[in-house]
């Protein structure tokens, strides 16, 4: 498989996400010896009322099972969407040899857009590229974030109907 068909994967499972609610972001871990998917995730915060629930750390967690061990050198992580400081501080810990994600994240990106923790002197520096299917990422977080601004404007239109209690106009 080519870089393209693993962020793929990952938009497909971000696509997932966004089926169920979930900010839209997929990722697939790739152990590089022999290309195979290792670990896959998506985004289950809301699901799973959790914090730790992000796409990034569930790939993580399934390639650590899958191999047997905490240590994922040799393996690529592909992400739609920068991580955060959290995610990026697993990486590190979980020695991934590298991350390739596609859209920036200007409110919370830690690999580059607010800070780029892969910078400081940890004990472990993964390669990073950015910017792989960036459109495709991005359209979907966008298209995401659209529907649910126009959902709740929807349910405060309708809470507001609600909130005249059947008053004729003006007799407020």
């Amino acid at each position: 498989m080519t870089a393209e068909q693993y962020m793929e994967e990952a938009l497909r499972l971000a696509g997932e996400a966004a089926a169920e609610g979930e900010v839209p972001v997929g990722a697939v871990i790739v152990r590089e010896s022999d290309g195979v998917i290792v670990g896959r995730g998506r985004n289950r915060r809301e699901q799973a009322r959790h914090a730790l629930s992000h796409a990034e750390l569930e790939a993580i967690d399934e390639a650590c099972r899958t191999l047997g061990g905490w240590r994922l050198a040799g393996c690529t992580l592909y992400v739609t969407l920068e991580p955060c400081p959290m995610c990026a501080g697993a990486i590190i810990n979980a020695r991934l040899d590298r991350v390739v994600f596609g859209a920036s994240d200007p409110k919370a990106g830690s690999c580059g857009s607010l800070v780029d923790l892969f910078a400081l002197p940890y004990n472990h520096k993964p390669l990073l590229e950015s910017g792989l299917c960036e459109a495709a990422c991005a359209e979907k977080l966008k298209t995401f974030f659209k529907t649910l601004r126009k959902k709740r404007v929807h349910t405060k239109e309708l809470q507001d109907e609600g909130d005249d209690h059947g008053a004729p106009d003006g007799a407020e």
